[in-house]
């Protein structure tokens, strides 16, 4: 019998209809059963303060020990401005301290972007990827997960409708596992 990692997803996007959280649940969809795929709500962490170490801020313990407990984080983000969304900066800061004991480091992760636009998210991919791979997270190098035209990926329930954006995200989720299997055996 195979292992079951467990996941932690951080979302990029706060909005209830997100197609990034969207994304994130027709993933953990396809992951099961060898992923177990958990959101850990970022939206309420106060904006990272050295100051609130002193009381760390009960939002942060929260998403401090999820992320800890994880086998694996990924990451869910829309593009805004060229770059990831202040939300999930925050939480990549919030989780990189105390330094040398946040909760990000050693983790094998996945960066998966999207965009109403062509291009999806390359920009805030490869952003993203520069933040995280210098706090010693072991980032999976391919496949690239781009979504473009996100748009049209889902129906009014949040059901993943697109056939080839399915399929990519199937042999996204294979890798991850694999990814995840490799990094776990060092």
């Amino acid at each position: 019998m195979s292992q079951t990692y467990q996941v932690a997803v951080l979302v990029g996007s706060l909005r209830k209809k997100s197609f990034n959280r969207m994304l994130a649940k027709s993933i953990a969809q396809m992951a099961q059963p060898a992923l177990s795929l958990n959101i850990v709500e970022i939206g309420d962490m106060p904006f990272y303060n050295e100051e609130l170490e002193e009381d760390v801020p009960a939002a942060w313990q929260r998403v401090r020990e999820a992320v800890g407990a994880a086998d694996a984080v990924l990451f869910v983000s829309p593009e805004y401005n060229r770059s990831v969304p202040a939300v999930l900066k925050n939480a990549v800061d919030v989780l990189s301290r105390p330094y040398g004991k946040g909760a990000l480091g050693g983790k094998p992760a996945a960066v998966v972007t999207s965009s109403p636009g062509a291009i999806g998210g390359f920009g805030a991919n490869h952003h993203l990827r520069q933040s995280i791979v210098g706090l010693g997270v072991m980032v999976m190098g391919a496949p690239e997960t781009y979504i473009g035209n996100i748009g049209t990926a889902f129906d009014e329930q949040g059901n993943l409708i697109n056939p080839s954006t399915r399929e990519f995200l199937e042999k996204f989720t294979v890798a991850f596992q694999e990814w995840i299997a490799l990094t776990a055996a060092r």
